[in-house]
């Protein structure tokens, strides 16, 4: 699946990698269980709920979706840590400069920074001046969705 990219977007989210249904449909948080596109309607960010097989219409909100594997598809636990492209990301993010990059997983966000200790929110470091944030994921297998999910609330405001 190819990436959702454009210069000059207002936040590129950025997840691991394909779940299997999302793999298998050629859209991005296509599981019904994902709560990715109703969040990104409920904190503002799109002025409907976009569904999976619509994604494409996020451009016309300034939203971007990419991931950094992009040759494994699964649950986080099944993926290869040596297929994660740090650097094509790095380099994709440099020539479409959005104003945010959020990961909408701490597992990604650990990963990009290779730091276990990352916690969600806006991060101190930069990539080149892009801010970074991290989520927690939006996936039905996040358990901690209702304690965390305030952090999808306060996205509006780092951009």
């Amino acid at each position: 699946m190819i990436d959702l990219l454009a210069p000059g977007l207002d936040i590129v989210f950025c997840g691991t990698a394909k779940g299997h249904i999302s793999a298998r449909t050629g859209s991005f948080y296509a599981n019904p269980s994902n709560k990715f596109y109703r969040t990104l309607h409920e904190i503002g960010l799109t002025p409907e709920q976009v569904s999976p097989k619509d994604f494409r219409k996020l451009l016309d909100y300034g939203i971007g979706l990419t991931d950094l594997n992009q040759s494994e598809s699964g649950m986080d636990k099944a993926l290869t840590l040596s297929a994660f492209d740090i650097a094509a990301f790095k380099e994709k993010m440099r020539h479409f400069r959005p104003k945010l990059i959020a990961f909408t997983s701490l597992t990604g966000a650990r990963i990009y920074f290779g730091d276990k200790k990352i916690s969600c929110g806006l991060q101190q470091r930069t990539l080149d001046g892009i801010a970074i944030a991290a989520l927690p994921s939006t996936s039905g297998a996040n358990g901690h969705w209702t304690k965390d999910r305030h952090h999808w609330y306060q996205l509006p405001g780092m951009i």
